[in-house]
């Protein structure tokens, strides 16, 4: 099973490995970082031409754009496929990744959404709405790929696949927009070697590659529409924040802003820096020379009038927008009924308690129908909220070692040594405050994964070979060339790190420790195997969840998919006993199973064969519990249970047991309130029983 650091995994220094018997070593990548670092320091004067021996063919390659722009879309799409045999399709694992595969399932079907289940208390779980309708909680972009995916291929992975492949494509791009051809191939390939092999972006269901994709879409955008603006462009800045949108829409409407505030600022950025008001001249390219000037030089040729901004930037841009405003709107009213709300508001105000930002207060405790997701929302999330609120220091610091982890790690902070020298450059200076702006959204946010900053990958990688492009000038005091030895044992380090990666295999055991350098696990194994044994047996399956009294909040089995009905295996919590035996009626027709994740070995044995379970108690009045929902049924059949010859006073143990008789739910703890200090033996009456058990959450 997998563990609950699955969501919660920045607590390991992140200079050591994520798990098993290597915990202890030192990252593969911190010890290829310290030799390039030395063998660029100490190593005496010439001996450098074979570092560089990927450079002319990476610049041959790099002169035809559209070329490389395709080796970039495929090279990491043969890779990972080349591997399948060793590392192959991922299982999903987190609740997220079954939120985005119920929304893909949906989008496969032709439907955007799907009506609410008549049982659906038993199908509720975590970041998926019940009701009013059944559908992803989450953005619709990441699902839509899946969708592809399994529309075209057969599987929705192909869809996470093929859209890493698009986003280093896209990467590439746009670094032919900010630098020269070579340079922006080796950008590209650092993406790949870092991004598109070996990460979770690649290996798991959960997202990173689309809004990553989106991002380079509009920073690519951004240098080309201030050199000289053109509607083609604007439209692919327009496609690129419809994508955004539509995958991180909070921290892509950041991203956005930061990026209008440089095409639209007084100053502008572009080659030259100029503005883009109206009647703006258009800039001289920094490629030509200036005119010769004194006596007898010619004038230069008048140049053409600068295209109009509105027409050329504005009118085009609004329109994509505008489009895709309307079908986010009428998505958003499908969902939820109201084409401003979006399904995630929807369900953080109707199911959560912990807000998302850490300046909002928590909400009140909703009713929850199962124990397991109330625990998830009062326990881990809240926990999660007061935690970054109270260490807002100590908060931080774990925010900025996991992205930094993430997304640059050992080897590619060595080209930040050149930081400085970038500042000084104006376009580098305008670069390295856009992702400052950029870091503030992250740091606002009580939970954190890397795919969270996924906007900005390409503004990172952009910032990372524009440094070592200066790096590359620097010399030691003895005039050894450091600088360009640093330069060129970095893309073999990060070459040589993804190598590592596939030979040493998953990280060990069940923790989902995406930080480390190891290759990510292969998912939820055992519910696959669970769902492939009934798969293999044929016909229908009804397959009861129930969770232990410790259940891991992180290992979550109760998802199906869109048509739960049409499907061979049907997941359901088990609820109240008359609950459970209507849904078994209403699915007459299905071999009927119990699962639990928590046995040592979880596997699917016949429900009938089953010792009998109570469910744990959640509140009077629980929407989707039947037995529950009125509270003076719930006091009538208790006393009948009890006999109209048998109300007097007895122990709150004892009048737990009728409740439990009676309605086919356990009791609550009645070390919580029922009785007056030690004495459990204390005997109280029906009437302050029902009291305080109206008063239990």
């Amino acid at each position: 099973m997998v563990r609950f650091q699955v969501l919660n995994y920045y607590h390991k220094p992140v200079w050591f490995a994520g798990t098993g018997d290597l915990e202890a070593l030192p990252s593969p990548e911190t010890v290829l970082a310290v030799a390039i670092f030395a063998v660029a320091v100490w190593r005496e004067h010439g001996g450098s031409r074979w570092m560089g021996w990927w450079e002319r063919p990476l610049a041959r390659l790099a002169r035809r754009k559209w070329l490389a722009i395709l080796v970039a879309v495929v090279s990491p799409l043969v890779l990972r496929a080349l591997l399948l045999p060793w590392y192959g399709m991922p299982e999903p694992q987190v609740q997220d990744e079954f939120s985005f595969l119920l929304a893909a399932d949906t989008f496969a079907h032709g439907r955007l959404v799907n009506p609410q289940h008549p049982f659906w208390a038993h199908f509720e779980s975590e970041h998926i709405l019940a009701r009013p309708v059944y559908a992803s909680a989450f953005p619709i972009a990441q699902a839509a790929v899946l969708a592809g995916g399994q529309v075209v291929f057969g599987h929705p992975w192909f869809g996470v696949w093929l859209s890493t492949g698009l986003m280093c494509g896209a990467i590439c791009w746009m670094l032919q927009g900010w630098l020269p051809p070579r340079w922006a191939l080796l950008g590209a390939v650092l993406a790949i070697l870092r991004l598109g092999v070996a990460s979770y972006w690649m290996n798991t269901y959960w997202g990173g590659s689309v809004a990553a994709a989106g991002g380079a879409l509009v920073l690519g955008a951004l240098p080309r529409l201030m050199r000289r603006p053109h509607w083609r462009h604007a439209v692919i800045m327009g496609v690129g924040l419809a994508v955004l949108a539509n995958s991180r829409p909070v921290e892509g409407a950041w991203f956005g802003l930061a990026v209008a505030v440089v095409l639209f600022g007084k100053q502008g950025l572009g080659v030259g820096g100029w503005g883009l008001g109206p009647g703006q001249r258009r800039p001289v390219d920094e490629r030509q020379e200036p005119a010769a000037s004194g006596s007898g030089a010619r004038c230069p040729n008048p140049q053409p009038p600068a295209p109009n901004p509105f027409f050329q930037i504005v009118l085009p841009l609004a329109l994509v927008l505008a489009v895709t405003g309307a079908g986010v709107g009428y998505y958003f009213a499908r969902v939820t009924g109201k084409p401003w709300v979006a399904p995630y508001v929807l369900y953080r105000n109707s199911m959560t308690m912990a807000p998302h930002f850490l300046w909002q207060k928590p909400t009140a405790q909703p009713l929850y129908n199962n124990r397991e997701m109330r625990d998830f929302y009062l326990y881990w999330e809240m926990s999660n909220y007061f935690e970054a609120r109270q260490s807002l220091l100590a908060d931080l610091s774990r925010k900025a070692s996991f992205y930094w982890h993430f997304y640059l790690g050992p080897i590619l902070t060595i080209p930040l040594l050149a930081v400085a020298a970038l500042w000084r450059d104006r376009r580098g200076r305008t670069l390295l405050l856009m992702a400052a702006a950029f870091s503030l959204v992250l740091v606002g946010q009580v939970w954190h994964n890397t795919h969270y900053a996924a906007p900005a990958t390409g503004l990172v990688i952009l910032i990372v070979t524009m440094a070592m492009r200066r790096l590359r000038l620097w010399r030691d005091w003895r005039g050894r060339p450091v600088g360009l030895r640093l330069v060129r044992l970095a893309p073999m380090a990060c070459a040589a790190m993804l190598l590592i990666q596939i030979v040493a295999g998953r990280v060990q055991g069940d923790v989902f420790e995406q930080r480390s350098w190891r290759w990510p696990p292969a998912g939820g194994v055992a519910r696959a195997r669970v769902l492939g044994q009934l798969r293999s047996l044929g016909g229908k399956h009804l397959v009861f969840v129930r969770y232990g009294v410790k259940h891991d909040l992180g290992d979550e089995w109760v998802y199906n998919d869109a048509g739960i009905d049409a499907s061979p295996v049907v997941w359901a919590r088990e609820l109240d006993r008359d609950g459970n035996a209507e849904l078994m009626r209403y699915f007459g027709d299905r071999r009927v199973w119990l699962a639990e994740p928590d046995a040592p070995t979880p596997q699917a044995v016949p429900y009938a064969d089953a010792p009998a379970h109570l469910m744990r108690f959640v509140q009077l009045g629980a929407p989707g519990i039947r037995a529950l929902q009125s509270v003076d049924r719930v006091r009538s059949k208790v006393l009948a249970r009890a006999g109209a010859g048998n109300v007097g006073p007895q122990t709150c143990d004892a009048w737990n047991f009728l409740f439990a008789q009676a309605i086919g739910v356990a009791g609550p703890d009645v070390a919580e309130g029922c009785y007056s200090g030690n004495n459990r033996g204390e005997l109280v009456s029906f009437e302050r029983w029902f009291a305080w058990l109206r008063e239990q959450r």
